[in-house]
């Protein structure tokens, strides 16, 4: 069995090209911040950096989250493939540290001509904005801070840990499950912190903040949902992309079948989610909650708006309910793809409105810096999957994985 990952010289090429289109992206728009006097260009360029940077923290986290659920559930399906979401989660440090500094410049130094933060409104509200001074108690710089550097802190210590104690059970004594239930009774910790970060407090600071004066008790669930739904599309790829390489010799169909099964199930979920907080708020017609949807659905990113529908819940529903599509391994990989970009697209229609209003465009800015991204995490994961063992022998339940029926 090969149980080693060697990164190939395409993909090292193809994730190092990438960056460098990232780079250079993000050079052209430096260039165009410092030449242009437009406050939606200025707002343009940091936005775009905060929508990246927090779509890929929050899919990277997700893989820990992951780790931890099914420990604690004692599943075994996941072992033939523990690496990857250990891989994936150990490297949230690098996606969050970025996002911290972008969200803190944001904050601390993001001003419009007039001298407001249109990015977070409520770093500089009018004095008569008694919404805002009524939830300063939250919304202000020590909380942002103090909460964001908890979160990535203690995600970035999770992800760490749990990859570095899953190696560490390869050297322990045969059957010894010391470590099994140490990393069982961390899960139960972790599954705290992510209750009061990822499911609450985060999603609430990073992107509803940004429509300061509006507020949904779901958001933080179709925030996780939408990254939950993304980061298993993002396990399963590099899961197929492993089995094309030789590797994974322990991942079956029957594995993949569960991945597809998850991709379709929170598929559904997102969907119920956008749904129930869509239709409160159109229901009860109250004009503080409509302005979020008026210009989503019936304004200028009306056509993100329906193609975010049609992407996550139309597509997967169509094409991954039946149970022969989610044990084809091309229809689970176009669909894993066609997920991340969907809610990439749900990401960017949470975030853009509120900073430029109706002057967005999808141009070489914003698929630059996506692009260097994706080549960032295709470059460090591959990096952290070469380093140890794609199969995490000693594991108690290695055997159990190895005659998985889903």
């Amino acid at each position: 069995m090969n149980d080693r990952f060697e990164i190939p010289a395409r993909l090292r090429n193809t994730s190092l090209a990438l960056i460098a289109v990232g780079v250079l992206a993000l050079i052209g728009g430096i260039a165009s911040l410092l030449t242009s006097h437009v406050d939606t260009e200025r707002a343009r360029f940091w936005s775009v950096l905060l929508h990246d940077s927090v779509f890929f923290t929050l899919i990277t986290a997700v893989s820990i989250f992951i780790q931890a659920a099914v420990s604690l559930a004692q599943g075994a399906w996941i072992v033939a493939f523990r690496r990857v979401p250990e891989a994936i989660g150990a490297n949230v440090w690098i996606f969050g540290s970025i996002a911290t500094v972008v969200l803190f410049a944001i904050v601390f130094t993001f001003k419009d001509s007039h001298g407001v933060n249109t990015i977070f409104p409520w770093v500089t509200p009018a004095a008569d904005d008694h919404i805002i001074h009524g939830k300063s108690a939250f919304l202000n710089k020590g909380m942002f801070v103090g909460f964001t550097l908890a979160a990535v802190g203690l995600w970035s210590y999770f992800g760490i840990k749990f990859r570095a104690m899953s190696i560490a059970q390869e050297s322990a004594p045969k059957n010894d499950t010391k470590i099994y239930w140490k990393v069982f009774r961390m899960s139960g910790v972790f599954l705290l912190v992510y209750a009061l970060t990822q499911m609450s407090t985060i999603p609430w600071l990073w992107v509803m903040s940004i429509d300061a004066h509006w507020f949904s008790t779901l958001f933080s669930w179709y925030t996780f949902a939408s990254a939950f739904v993304s980061g298993m599309s993002l396990i399963l790829l590099w899961v197929v992309y492993l089995k094309n390489q030789g590797n994974l010799g322990l991942v079956t169909t029957e594995h993949m079948h569960d991945l597809g099964k998850f991709m379709f199930a929170f598929s559904v979920f997102w969907t119920y989610l956008w749904f129930s907080q869509y239709m409160l708020i159109w229901y009860a017609n109250v004009p503080e909650e409509t302005v979020y949807f008026k210009m989503r659905q019936q304004g200028p990113y009306s056509i993100i708006f329906y193609a975010n529908f049609i992407i996550n819940f139309v597509m997967p529903i169509l094409i991954l309910m039946a149970r022969p599509s989610k044990r084809n391994y091309f229809t689970v990989t176009f669909m894993a793809m066609v997920i991340i970009f969907g809610h990439w697209l749900d990401y960017y229609q949470m975030i853009m409105p509120g900073p430029l209003g109706g002057n967005w465009h999808i141009n070489w800015y914003e698929i630059g810096i996506f692009m260097g991204f994706l080549g960032l995490l295709i470059f460090t994961v591959s990096r952290t999957l070469s380093k140890a063992s794609l199969v995490p022998h000693n594991n108690i339940l290695l055997k159990e994985t190895a005659i998985h029926i889903a």
